[in-house]
Formats: C-alpha cells, structure tokens, sequence
C-alpha cells in the first residue's frame, strides 16, 4: 500500500488534504504553502458539491492555486466519488487546458490515487478527453475551442480572459 490506511481515510473524505497531496504530487519540488484562501476555496467548492449552491466565482492573483485546487484536484476528487461524473473544463486557451489535462493525468494515475479509489478507471484518453469506465468524463477545451452538442453535470470555466 502506497499510503496507510489512515491516510488513505483521510485523503478520501478531506478534500483540504486532498488538494496538499495532489500539489505535492504535481509539483514536488515546491514546497505546498498552505494560506486561508486555500480553506476557503475548499469550503466553497464543498457548499457546490453538496448542492446548496450551483455557482462560484473565485477571484485572486495568478499563482495562488485556483486552477490546481478547481481543474485538477477538484475534477480528479469528483471522479474517484462519482466516476458517473461528466464534467467540462473550460480555460482561455487550449495550451492551458492540455496542461492542466496532464496535471489531472498524473493524478488520476499515480499509486496513492488509484488505490484511493479503485472503481476510478480510465476508459479512454485523447489528451483532451479523459473518460472514465462507467461513463463519466473530464473533458478539456479552451473559450475558442468545440463545445458544441456536449453537456455536462459541472462546467468549470478557469481564466476565461
């Protein structure tokens, strides 16, 4: 086993350490400084998941973590949940939406991740299109890109400027 047994109970109903892991895993030579807004985009992104919200904004500075917490971390959390789960990510170009693709990539198929949630498998991958045996999926596009006739059950739209 990758991680313990407690760990893994932790990582799998905390999305706070769940995120750290997940930095720590994508960027592991940065150290993970953990700040209030991180908690609090946490809190946030939980108050949608549960659905007594339908809508987020979040608005801060470049390089505080939105798109790792949101189109990485956030995706790959819903997935391993629901992996029924059809959600669309959305950034301002389509170079952006294959790195943060990749970055979900690594996730989703590193050790600790798969051992987190087995029922999670990748089906298929197009490098834009990560689908997911039991028909969920997490499709990357860019604001000028195809969205036409897709749906989804969450769209997230990162730095859409």
């Amino acid at each position: 086993m990758t991680v313990s047994r407690g760990i893994a109970a932790v990582l799998r109903s905390d999305f706070h350490a769940f995120v750290h892991k997940c930095f720590t895993t994508v960027s592991p030579s940065d150290e993970f400084a953990d700040n209030w807004h991180i908690e609090a985009i946490v809190h946030r992104l939980d108050v949608i998941e549960r659905g007594t919200e339908r809508r987020l904004i979040i608005n801060q500075p470049p390089r505080s973590l939105k798109s790792i917490i949101v189109s990485v971390a956030w995706t790959a959390w819903l997935l391993g949940h629901d992996p029924t789960k059809r959600i669309i990510c959305v950034s301002y170009s389509s170079e952006l939406a294959g790195d943060l693709h990749r970055l979900f990539r690594i996730v989703v198929d590193s050790d600790w991740y798969r051992e987190l949630f087995p029922k999670m498998r990748n089906n298929k991958d197009t490098g834009i299109e990560f689908v997911t045996s039991q028909g969920g999926f997490r499709y990357a596009t860019s604001v000028g890109g195809t969205l036409t006739g897709r749906g989804g059950d969450l769209i997230i739209i990162d730095d859409p400027h």
